[in-house]
C-alpha cells in the first residue's frame, strides 16, 4: 500500500518537535530544571549546520554535544537552534537544524530518541517548512546507526 499521508515524515517532525520543546524549557528556565541534561548528536555537515571548520574537521559525520551546566545564548526557534559552548576553553557558537539530529537523549530520566538515516528521512521538513551544554568536551558517536548506545559511562556513580 502507498502511504500517501506519510506517516513515517510526521513521526519523525513529531519527534523532532519533542527535541525543539526539550530545548525551549532550558530556555524558559534560564537553565535546565533538576537534572535534566542532554546529549544531543547531529550531522556535522547536514544543510544548515554552522559550526567552526575545525569541529566539522574533527568530527566529519557525527558530533555529540552536552548540554548541562555551562551554555549560553540559547535561542530555540521552529526550524533550528542556537547554543554557544565551549571546546577545549574556547566558546563557539553552534547552528543546528533539527532535521541535523540524529539522536537525543536526557539520561536524568531515561529518555532518548533516534532519527532515522539521513537517506530516508532528508525529506523530513522542519516546522516552519525549512529543509534541511557545557564545557565537557564533545564525543564522538562510533557506533553504527541503529545500535543502541548504553549511557551507563556518562552517569554519575
Amino acid at each position: 500500500m502507498t502511504d500517501y499521508i506519510g506517516y513515517e515524515a510526521l513521526t519523525q517532525a513529531a519527534m523532532r518537535g519533542v527535541v525543539r520543546e526539550a530545548l525551549r524549557k532550558g530556555y524558559n528556565t534560564n537553565g535546565l530544571p533538576g537534572d535534566h541534561h542532554f546529549y544531543l548528536t547531529f550531522r556535522t555537515k547536514a544543510p544548515g549546520v554552522k559550526i567552526a571548520d575545525y569541529l566539522v574537521e574533527r568530527f566529519p559525520e557525527e558530533m555529540t554535544i552536552v548540554i548541562q551546566h555551562q551554555y549560553w545564548d540559547l535561542e530555540v526557534e521552529d526550524s533550528h537552534f542556537e547554543i554557544i559552548l565551549k571546546f577545549s576553553g574556547v566558546p563557539q557558537h553552534l547552528h543546528i537544524p533539527y532535521a541535523a539530529i540524529t539522536r537525543f537523549v536526557d539520561p536524568s530520566v531515561n529518555f532518548g530518541l533516534t532519527f532515522e538515516s539521513p537517506d530516508k528521512d532528508a525529506s523530513v521538513i522542519s516546522p516552519a517548512g525549512e529543509a534541511t551544554a557545557a564545557d565537557a568536551p564533545p564525543i564522538e558517536a562510533e557506533e553504527e546507526p541503529g545500535t543502541v548506545v548504553n549511557l551507563d559511562a556518562f552517569r554519575r556513580k
